[in-house]
């Protein structure tokens, strides 16, 4: 079954990628405020869903230990929101896969962790990948710079990487909070309870800022009406889905289920093709799918 649960993740999670992108359009000025509420919203269903179905022993103060890491993940993602309104999806998930690239190079700084010679030709063919967009994205082969701006552009193509950066930061410091049960700074667990605490705590805290920014959002008279959020709510709840099953996924063969999920920017960039239409130059689906080679082959020797 974990195969199953593993082609799931990957193609639930691929549907999110194309729902969000269709929710955060270019128009609406809180649109990536929406999305970010929307997701809070429905992750908070699943965990109050998870703490009355299953006995996991949940401590509130795991909220406030684990509270670092959720906003690193949940910072990132309103970040890829603000700049799928303006990047296509085609080019911003695939930047925003290599935060494992970034996490392998953090461990290899903070924690001394080696790296073997595939892993760093790996490493070297993303690099090329994105210096190779952002090339291209800088030397006028876009027309970015004058439907927006020079000074929104360089925003808009920055949400990516900034995505990358911080989710890889928080991927990096889940490595104290997940590695090892017995030290982690998470309190009432087990090594059977840990994932589901630290996910709860992570969907409660999604909740918790989703409710801040909805009053925001009132206070500024910024209309909100759940019903009409049509594809906001699809990706919000193909995201918590594919969260739901990526678990399974893991917990039956990790070492390949890992580099198969890793696919899933391939998945993104064919439902962005087929259904949003984009289309992009030669060159940038050269330099593209250079990142997603390179994404790939980290993560299946990652996993061997």
């Amino acid at each position: 079954m974990w195969f199953v649960f593993t082609i799931a993740t990957t193609l639930i999670w691929g549907l999110a990628e194309l729902f969000y992108k269709k929710g955060a359009r270019p128009d609406e000025k809180y649109a990536h405020l929406k999305i970010t509420v929307t997701v809070g919203f429905v992750m908070g269903l699943h965990a109050i869903f998870t703490l009355l179905t299953q006995d996991i022993g949940y401590n509130p103060i795991n909220l406030l230990k684990y509270l670092p890491v959720s906003l690193l993940y949940i910072v990132s993602m309103a970040f890829s929101y603000f700049g799928m309104r303006f990047i296509e999806e085609s080019i911003s998930d695939p930047i925003e896969n290599t935060s494992g690239a970034i996490v392998s190079l953090l461990c290899v700084i903070f924690l001394k962790e080696s790296l073997s010679i595939p892993n760093v030709i790996a490493i070297l063919v993303i690099a090329a990948g994105i210096l190779g967009v952002g090339f291209l994205e800088n030397t006028g082969t876009t027309d970015r710079k004058k439907k927006l701006g020079k000074k929104m552009a360089v925003i808009a193509f920055s949400m990516p990487f900034l995505y990358a950066l911080l989710d890889a930061l928080g991927s990096f410091f889940d490595i104290f909070y997940l590695d090892d049960y017995t030290v982690s700074p998470l309190v009432d667990i087990t090594e059977e309870t840990i994932e589901n605490v630290a996910n709860t705590s992570y969907e409660l805290t999604f909740f918790i800022v989703a409710v801040i920014l909805y009053i925001f959002m009132r206070a500024k008279g910024v209309k909100y009406e759940l019903p009409k959020q049509r594809d906001k709510i699809l990706a919000a709840v193909c995201e918590t889905a594919g969260q739901f099953t990526y678990v399974f996924a893991m917990s039956g063969n990790g070492a390949i289920a890992a580099p198969i999920i890793s696919a899933v920017c391939v998945v993104s960039l064919l439902l962005s093709r087929i259904f949003l239409k984009e289309k992009l130059t030669a060159k940038q689906y050269f330099f593209i799918f250079m990142v997603i080679a390179g994404i790939l082959a980290l993560a299946i020797i990652e996993g061997e």
